[in-house]
């Protein structure tokens, strides 16, 4: 019993939060970003975002009636994997690929796996991954006033006009929830106020990677301020930081865990973005994730702090083998 279980003093931490009641949280901080995206691409932006959500509840609710387990769609957690997937969709979407898509995230990514908490990536981002590649074609058609038209970050890579006030703003193309920085930040600062997220993971993701396209602008046209906050203000990184790399399930459990955590996002999203090809542009920040999200394992057992005292089976204080 003693190599299955360990027992610690305290100090314990005990909080009266809910799964329900964080995950409400999530959701509430989703609502300035979910309403610019409607505003911004119209009605059809709503029906997407229905639509993907009702997929979502749906399935898991019929998962779990057909295996007769407890229902667990009051806790909201589909809900928020159904908005941030349909956040992360562009508005022309087919209604039949969103759902497929939410049905993904519930059945193979997340109740597979043995549902909430056990799942090793975010529901939502993998769903995303899979439409990607399922459906290349409508995932990377973004349109904006009806027009089909090149993202900001593709205008930038290619020495396009690309205007910074309107990508801070949020009028311009990409998908649904990422485009208006302002949106997120509000949503960003609902999260810490309440302390859902630790600031840790986005302030160092966004970081490094600020530090990333510094360097990679000095050496390639000479260092350009202005390009760098293009690319912050691009491409769903401020979204990916604030609301996907920042899921509990799938992200550190320790403080310098998540630290480490976000160094490497922010290494990986610069190298993908700004080293390699554009054949993935669409989903730099969602790839980053995704890998590091393999890794929070290894980040946790070499961030974990020790418990004092604690020696490790078939040595002594001293580490010297204990012989029979």
């Amino acid at each position: 019993m003693s190599d299955l279980l360990r027992v610690s003093s305290n100090p314990h931490i005990r909080d009266n939060k809910t799964t329900a009641g964080i995950m409400m949280d999530v959701i509430i901080s989703l609502i300035p970003a979910s309403v610019f995206g409607v505003y911004n691409f119209g009605p059809r932006a709503l029906a997407v975002i229905i639509v993907t959500v009702l997929s979502t509840v749906l399935t898991e609710y019929l998962y779990e009636k057909i295996f007769h387990k407890d229902i667990t769609v009051g806790d909201f957690s589909a809900v928020v994997t159904g908005l941030l997937l349909a956040l992360n969709l562009p508005v022309s979407i087919p209604l039949w690929i969103a759902v497929i898509g939410g049905v993904f995230a519930i059945l193979i990514v997340k109740m597979a796996f043995g549902g909430l908490g056990c799942n090793f990536m975010n529901p939502a981002l993998a769903a995303r991954c899979f439409l990607l590649l399922s459906f290349t074609s409508q995932m990377t058609n973004f349109t904006y006033d009806a027009v089909t038209t090149a993202t900001p970050l593709y205008n930038l890579k290619h020495g396009g006009d690309v205007n910074l006030y309107s990508m801070i703003i949020g009028t311009e193309p990409g998908t649904i929830g990422e485009t208006s920085v302002i949106a997120i930040l509000i949503g960003a600062a609902y999260l810490l106020v309440r302390r859902i997220i630790d600031y840790r993971i986005p302030v160092f993701y966004l970081g490094t990677f600020a530090i990333f396209a510094a360097i990679y602008s000095a050496a390639t046209t000479g260092f350009n301020f202005n390009y760098v906050l293009m690319q912050l203000a691009g491409g769903g990184i401020m979204f990916g930081a604030v609301f996907m790399a920042t899921d509990y399930v799938t992200s550190p459990i320790t403080s310098k865990g998540r630290i480490v955590y976000g160094i490497i996002l922010g290494l990986l999203t610069g190298t993908f973005r700004m080293l390699s090809s554009e054949t993935a542009a669409a989903e730099f920040v969602s790839y980053s994730i995704i890998f590091a999200n393999l890794l929070v394992p290894i980040i946790d057992a070499f961030t974990t702090t020790k418990p004092f005292g604690y020696v490790k089976p078939g040595k002594d204080s001293q580490g010297k083998e204990i012989k029979e």
